[in-house]
């Protein structure tokens, strides 16, 4: 396995997780408006998506770094 594969199985994984965490923010969107939830509710899993979009970045930065 060369390095340029590494990165682009790792890149595979970012993608997965960046659309994983966008259906989750979506989904939760969906289900606190059906389900009533509070807005300190819905705040809660806003800052969980932006979490899981921040550990995404970190992970493209390092494979951009790798790949310099």
């Amino acid at each position: 396995m060369t390095q340029r594969d590494g990165t682009s199985k790792a890149g595979q994984r970012a993608a997965i997780w960046i659309a994983g965490v966008g259906v989750f923010w979506i989904g939760a969107n969906v289900a606190g408006g059906y389900l009533g939830w509070t807005s300190r509710t819905q705040a809660l899993f806003d800052l969980i998506a932006l979490a899981g979009f921040a550990a995404a970045i970190w992970v493209v930065f390092n494979i951009w770094r790798k790949r310099q």
